[in-house]
């Protein structure tokens, strides 16, 4: 599904003329974010398809911003477009407060990991909606028999229009695994330890076009989307599954790297991050600068060491490609976006929010400590449903 958000234009100014470092974004852009949350049962906490249910008793208060997802395990919250990110946080805890109170009474608890911790009980069904039977159909070995079901956090950033999304897609390949990093929340997947911080990266790999995007311009991007679907390798241009893709809808850039995450601070710090950068490079383009160039096999492997470590080891600095700590990148990634978060106000906040971070440490790191304590995956489901509530 896609957000309707757009770029929003207050009473300033910039100057035209003046080096980059010393502008400032003359528009706050608008953001919007998307959260895949699993159902799982209060009692075995496997997940359980019971998501039309909790659905129909949802949309009771939050009406169409609460929908159906691929599994009916699965929901999907939607936020409405915004310029503030202490609205984005209130409404995303309304979303999730209306999803806990809906899936209770369905014996249900709302999780927030990016891979079931548990196995299901049962083989999982498909959504029975028309698009995803037809993609069943097209697409068997991907969804198979073994029921591979993957959450994540989507976030929209606005723009005037598609050729900007493509332009600022460009310009943040180079950062996006910084940003997967910063959400790693799936180390367990169905009763295993993965030995990944991100196996939902993995398993969302098997579907066409998942991957760092090509630079491309409007009309390349014309030429190979329909290419895409007239050969078959995709049903519609929906599938694009890009990393950062412009919405087929709506004038926005969606950036689809992050795990869906417990921890209500991760989803605002992604989408106050995400939006920094995309004004600062915004700017760019304004100045004409080229947008970087960075060689696809290391930005695949920066990738790579994002989903395998998270935040704890190693990642590529996106200028060098040299392998450093991932702290050290996004120590980088947050003085990259530094004059797009004092435009926004939210300079202080992420401030606040990567300090905490970096002392509690990532969901993948938080799932494997609440493992720990007992060896009981019952226990990780818990906590993760516990944190997610009380967002």
């Amino acid at each position: 599904m896609s957000l309707a958000v757009s770029a929003s234009a207050p009473d300033c100014t910039s100057p035209t003329r003046a080096p980059l470092g010393t502008r400032t974004p003359a528009a706050l852009l608008t953001m919007g974010v998307e959260e895949e949350f699993l159902l799982v049962d209060r009692h075995s906490r496997a997940p359980v398809g019971r998501g039309p249910r909790v659905i129909e008793a949802a949309a009771r208060t939050l009406g169409p911003l609460v929908q159906p997802e691929f599994f009916t395990a699965q929901v999907e919250v939607c936020t409405t477009p915004t310029t503030s990110t202490a609205a984005l946080r209130a409404e995303l805890a309304l979303l999730r407060a209306g999803l806990v109170g809906a899936a209770a009474g369905e014996d249900c608890l709302i999780l927030a990991s990016g891979t079931p911790v548990i196995p299901p009980e049962h083989p999982l069904t498909v959504t029975p909606d028309e698009r995803y039977l037809r993609m069943v159909g097209r697409f068997p070995s991907v969804v198979g028999d073994y029921d591979q079901v993957v959450c994540g956090c989507h976030v929209h950033i606005g723009v005037p229009g598609r050729a900007q999304a493509l332009e600022l897609a460009n310009r943040m390949r180079p950062w996006l695994p910084c940003l997967q990093a910063l959400t790693a929340n799936s180390p367990f997947d169905r009763g295993t330890d993965t030995g990944y911080a991100s196996w939902r990266a993995v398993e969302h790999a098997r579907w066409p076009t998942v991957g760092p995007a090509p630079v491309l311009d409007e009309a390349s991007y014309e030429r190979i989307a329909n290419a895409l679907v007239q050969c078959g390798a995709l049903l519609d241009r929906r599938m694009i599954y890009w990393y950062a893709r412009p919405s087929e809808h709506v004038p926005t850039l969606e950036i689809r790297v992050a795990d869906v995450n417990a921890r209500l601070d991760a989803v605002v710090l992604l989408a106050a991050l995400a939006r920094g950068l995309a004004a600062v490079m915004g700017l760019e383009t304004e100045e004409g600068r080229p947008p970087p160039h960075l060689e696809c096999g290391r930005l695949r492997e920066a990738h790579r060491l994002a989903a395998v470590h998270g935040l704890d080891g190693d990642g590529l600095d996106p200028v060098t490609g040299a392998r450093v700590p991932a702290w050290t990148v996004v120590d980088r990634l947050h003085e990259r976006a530094a004059a797009g978060l004092a435009a926004s106000g939210d300079a202080s906040l992420v401030d606040t929010l990567l300090d905490r971070l970096r002392t509690e440490g990532d969901g993948a790191s938080r799932q494997r400590g609440a493992h720990r304590l007992h060896g009981r995956l019952t226990d990780v489901v818990d906590s993760l449903a516990r944190t997610t509530a009380a967002a």
